[in-house]
């Protein structure tokens, strides 16, 4: 159906304005996938900037870097079978690419769990070469609850991989038990 609008007058003069769209319309827009997401462009991603002397606190950096989603995603790929790599190294080897100081770890996380995502999504679509998401860990060695499948799929697949991994406690996810010693040289 033609896009619905309303006219309003003001005095003399007329003005056309499209209507917000109806819930079912609303609705029935598709949704971005992760891989979209991943793919999608923005112009400060990938630009360094001057963290202002204000803002800086403890990040104690002069600059700093927004990655590209897909180069959070090619850092991923990194580690082979049996290897493990940190948010903390993909961070630091996107700041050393770009040559600034820091490499923003909010966003970086964020495209990390869209990585995850999207790689998941290609697997259930058949593709057999994903990004080894399950493989990206936290600093301490603990998995990261924000990925798919909430650390439990995660946890199967480093099993898989000879991993061994030691409970959480409470609601912590299972770290990598030695994980050190498995850490990529990134």
């Amino acid at each position: 159906s033609p896009p619905r609008a309303e006219i309003t007058r003001t005095s003399s003069v007329s003005s056309i304005r499209p209507c917000p769209p109806s819930p079912e319309q609303h609705m029935s827009a598709k949704r971005k996938t992760a891989r979209q997401k991943l793919e999608t462009s923005h112009p400060s991603h990938g630009r360094p900037f001057t963290i202002p002397r204000a803002t800086q606190g403890s990040l104690s950096h002069a600059t700093m870097i927004v990655p590209r989603p897909l180069d959070v995603e090619a850092a991923m790929r990194i580690p082979r079978k049996g290897q493990l790599i940190t948010l903390t190294q993909i961070r630091a080897k996107l700041a050393r690419a770009a040559g600034v100081d820091q490499c923003c770890p909010l966003t970086s996380g964020i495209f990390a769990r869209l990585a995850a995502e999207a790689a998941e999504d290609d697997s259930r679509a058949g593709k057999k070469r994903i990004t080894p998401w399950w493989r990206t860990i936290r600093d301490n060695g603990k998995l990261i609850d924000k990925f798919p499948g909430r650390g439990q799929v995660q946890a199967a697949r480093l099993k898989l991989e000879g991993s061994t991994l030691k409970p959480g406690r409470g609601k912590q996810p299972p770290s990598v038990v030695a994980f050190e010693s498995r850490l990529t040289k990134a």
